[in-house]
């Protein structure tokens, strides 16, 4: 026996040197070592004393931290009905610090590495139901306040190391709501003060589940005592303490520090809970750990009372990620929320207790933000915020929220911790990126500057924007100043005066949503941003450069818009044509080009070549011709970069100058175009071909403009054999994916309307017009994607516009009429309908639609469409039935216009009888409401000439 003793001493040592080897060091095993010291130590836990076991288990856990799949062999016995962990984890078990090993290693097991497969799903099963009951015993009497709370703790990592694990599937809702109600009872553990009826089960409900009794200031910090007038110093006293009196202040302080921990543990728990169950699941429980508007008596106890009450920073943080999962994804339950109406008497609906939830979160982590002394806490408490902001339908909610938010926050942007700044930041992208343009945040930009930290916090000691920006050896706001321009918005100049700082990069994001989201507000600043995005482009960090390069092409996109005939924006409300030009003339002369030419960082020279496109058309059209001329040669050399992404953004560009009025005329650049475009669709990325096919949709579609506008001339001046390869070119993209087939057909199109005569009658071309033709066809009957065959079918009518088209004199013209009336008569989407009817009736002659069964096959399938526009199972398909009977009914008056004497018997049975009764109502309908609408027309027009 004292042998044995001596050997079972051994044994402990070398577990405690296996869990330091392992534990400290990081000492990494392979596969042979790992199984045989996880044999060793199961053996040991079946020969060796018990007081022997919490060391072995504590290697164990070590051992088999990450590994759980390769435990495979050991698990049926540790985790059957009468193995070592179960009875070791058990609630009953007497010895908690055995208890407290024996679930550690369990929580191990379950834990799963990044990138390995995790344990199998039936012994992490067996695993979560002894720590949920674990969770749910109740503290033995008389047990170690310590070791109870490690045991709570270790079963709180093991559920969380359960969800991480993989996907994870409760056995109904009672297993969720009694897991969620444990963990919310361990959230308040150790707190003072907190007298509460827990419920054991959480149940998806709008109301609480139980009332807290009343206590007054229920989580307030019990304050130190006074020092006594009669003392003369602290030291004084504290020297006559007594031994018991020290011990006594430990305990309370290791309580305190155990309780912490296991409040924060509950909370990662919670957390992972969060991230594993779905969120239509989660948000039943919402006003579980979420309040809605304060009433009398106590409030409840939920995340928010940890946020503001918890006397630990680290719960706190930890309460914070928790409210950041939960917003984080929540915008379609949000949007549920509204109060802009009366509230009723009779009752309160959800969306108004909803709304009265989102007011309660800004009311508390306003405060948040106000109370909050540490630095880590305070920026996840804005980080949440920016959650809440991102995701609340503020259009829904009575205005006055953000303008509290804006007030509560404008000090912190230049507060001395970069953190905190750049979080102030992202919030303020939030709340300029929400439903833009609100109507409240529109008012909050238009404020002067200096009116936006108005209000109680209007300063805060971590101010102190000067000093800290000297001691951190930054270059002051002097050294590089701010463009004087007739711009006051407060957030544009907190962002320009911060670019030269760290987190220029956010900076730029911010002012980037500003510039997409309230172009009519941000236009006045534009030379501020001229001067900031050029300071940027010349910075060394090339992702700085980045965002001053996506800045230039908001603000050119922003311009282009309101130039659109479409968006009509007033001329008056316009950047005027001269400020475009100059802003462009000094872009173009700064570091633009040279993150044109930064060979080493492609992104950055594909934003330029995006910055490039965003030019307004009308502007370019002034630049000088060297300028003009620079940017279609870096263009046009840098679509045979190697890198793909910058191939793609310079043959987007090009697909949209080939557009501009100013440049489209000029054979040369359409030609040098055509080529970079054809190139491109050959290349294997599929990015590349897809940006291709659509610049030469943009191409072909420049051909039919100058077609209709400079005639004849410029068909003859375009090369034939380039028209040829595009034909080609076009026929085989159809074949590509979707992305790429979309603008395929679009080319196709335009290049059968465009083909003269001359051209058509080659043989060269013969081939090639029949391929396409063909082609648009089979896209129609395939099942590409709506889009797709919408296109296709808009192709084709584009095709039939071509007199020189030999439409109803070639094989393939039957194809292309019955394709046509398949779609018409069976497509499920009514838009796809719609086209084709509209493509059947563009042929202006009758020998376009072939012989009279073809005439009449056409004729049935357009009637059959018009009986059974409105039979459908879908309901968003309804609303547009009355577009697709008017273009039908269209088509079949265009029908009746081009036949001749041979057609009437078939068109006349079709519409005599009782079976062309509908057909002619539905037309009688459409004629009498194309009447009405010529006579409101034409007494609009004499209304006009009598005002005039």
């Amino acid at each position: 026996c004292y042998h044995r003793s001596i050997e079972q001493s051994f044994l402990v040592k070398l577990c405690q040197l296996v869990h330091h080897l392992l534990n400290q060091l990081k000492v990494i095993l392979d596969e042979s070592s790992l199984g045989g010291l996880m044999h060793y130590t199961v053996s040991a836990l079946k020969v060796c004393g018990s007081w022997t076991h919490t060391d072995v288990l504590l290697a164990l856990s070590t051992i088999v931290y990450g590994n759980g799949p390769h435990c495979v062999q050991i698990l049926s016995n540790l985790l059957s009905e009468d193995g070592v962990l179960l009875s070791y984890s058990a609630p009953c078990q007497p010895d908690m610090e055995l208890q407290q090993a024996a679930l550690n290693c369990m929580a191990n097991l379950c834990f799963r590495v990044s990138g390995q497969p995790a344990v199998d799903d039936q012994y992490r099963s067996v695993c979560f139901r002894v720590f949920l009951q674990t969770l749910q015993s109740a503290q033995p009497v008389g047990a170690n306040e310590i070791l109870y709370c490690l045991v709570i703790q270790s079963a709180l990592k093991g559920l969380q190391y359960c969800f991480l694990g993989g996907k994870w599937k409760f056995g109904g809702e009672e297993e969720l709501g009694t897991l969620l109600a444990s963990v919310k009872r361990l959230m308040f553990q150790g707190l003072p003060a907190v007298s509460v009826e827990w419920p054991l089960v959480l149940y998806p409900a709008l109301l609480p589940q139980y009332d807290a009794v009343a206590t007054p200031n229920p989580l307030e910090t019990p304050k130190p005592p006074e020092p006594s007038k009669d003392s003369t110093a602290s030291g004084k006293n504290f020297c006559f303490e007594s031994i018991n009196d020290l011990y006594n202040k430990h305990s309370e302080t290791s309580d305190r520090l155990n309780h912490g921990r296991v409040r924060q543990g509950a909370l990662h728990c919670l957390l992972a809970v969060v991230k594993a169950v779905e969120k239509r699941m989660l948000y039943g429980y919402w006003s579980s750990f979420i309040p809605d508007a304060p009433i009398g008596g106590p409030p409840p106890l939920t995340l928010l009372t940890i946020v503001l009450k918890d006397p630990s920073a680290k719960v706190r943080l930890s309460a914070l990620q928790v409210l950041s999962g939960i917003l984080d994804g929540s915008r379609q339950f949000l949007a549920l929320a509204e109060d802009t109406a009366s509230p009723r008497t009779s009752y309160t609906s959800f969306s108004f207790t909803l709304a009265a939830s989102v007011r309660e979160l800004h009311r508390a982590l306003s405060l948040a933000v106000l109370a909050e002394t540490s630095v880590q806490t305070l920026t996840q408490v804005i980080k949440c915020l920016a959650f809440l902001v991102s995701n609340a339908p503020y259009h829904r909610l009575r205005p006055g929220l953000l303008t509290k938010l804006w007030k509560h926050l404008h000090p912190y942007v230049h507060h001395r911790d970069g953190t905190v700044r750049v979080s102030v930041l992202n919030l303020y992208g939030a709340m300029v990126t929400t439903r833009a343009p609100l109507p409240e945040v529109q008012l909050l930009l238009q404020q002067p500057e200096g009116s936006g930290g108005s209000g109680t916090a209007s300063f805060t000691p971590q101010s102190s924007t000067v000093s800290w920006r000297q001691r951190e050896g930054a270059s002051s706001p002097s050294h590089t100043p701010v463009p004087h321009s007739p711009c006051s918005n407060t957030l544009v100049h907190d962002c320009t005066s911060q670019c030269v700082f760290i987190h220029a990069c956010h900076v730029f994001q911010v002012l980037c949503h500003l510039v997409r989201g309230y172009f009519p507000l941000i236009q006045v600043c534009l030379c501020e941003i001229r001067q900031v995005s050029a300071h940027c482009l010349s910075d060394a960090d090339p992702s700085v450069q980045l965002h001053g390069s996506k800045l230039l092409e908001e603000f050119g996109t922003g311009t282009i818009q309101q130039y659109r005939a479409e968006n009509k924006v007033p001329e008056s409300s316009r950047v005027p044509i001269s400020e475009v030009v100059h802003f462009w003339s000094d872009v173009l002369k700064g570091p633009l080009n040279a993150a044109l030419q930064s060979e080493q960082h492609h992104k950055l020279q594909a934003s330029a070549c995006d910055t490039l496109s965003s030019i307004l058309p009308q502007a370019f059209a002034q630049l000088p011709d060297k300028t003009q001329l620079m940017c279609i040669t870096v263009l046009l050399g840098l679509t045979y970069a190697d890198d793909c992404l910058v191939k793609s953004a310079a043959i987007r560009a090009l697909g949209i100058y080939v557009l501009f009025p100013c440049l489209r005329e000029d054979v040369m650049l359409v030609a040098d175009t055509a080529n970079a475009i054809l190139a491109a669709l050959e290349n294997r990325s599929t990015n590349v071909r897809t940006k291709a096919a659509w610049s030469l949709g943009n191409l072909t579609d420049t051909l039919i403009a100058n077609m209709e506008s400079v005639g004849v001339d410029f068909q003859e001046e375009l090369s034939d054999m380039l028209l040829l390869k595009m034909l080609q070119a076009a026929n085989k993209a159809t074949a590509d994916k979707d992305r790429v087939t979309l603008n395929a057909v679009r080319a196709l199109g335009n290049l059968l309307h465009f083909l003269r005569e001359s051209q058509m009658s080659r043989s060269a071309f013969e081939r090639p017009v029949e391929d396409a033709v063909r082609a648009l066809v089979k896209t129609i009957q395939t099942d590409a994607t709506m889009k797709v065959r919408w296109n296709a079918c808009y192709a084709l009518g584009n095709a039939f516009r071509n007199p020189a088209l030999p439409l109803g004199k070639c094989a393939w013209s039957r194809d292309v009429f019955l394709a046509l009336c398949h779609v018409v008569t069976s497509c499920t989407n009514f838009k796809v309908r719609i086209q084709s009817a509209a493509a059947l009736a563009v042929p202006s002659r009758r020998g376009c639609y072939g012989d009279v069964e073809q005439m009449s096959t056409v004729w049935r399938s357009l009637a059959k469409a018009l009986e059974n526009s409105e039979d459908t199972n879908d309901f968003l398909e309804y609303r547009y039935s009355a577009n697709l009977r008017h273009t039908l009914s269209q088509a079949l008056l265009h029908l009746l216009s081009v036949s001749e004497f041979r057609d009437l018997p078939a068109l006349a049975a079709s519409l005599g009888g009782e079976e062309g009764m509908a057909i002619r109502e539905h037309l009688i309908k459409y004629l009498q409401a194309e009447e009405n609408r010529g006579g409101q027309e034409e007494e609009e027009g004499e209304g006009e000439i009598k005002i005039s």
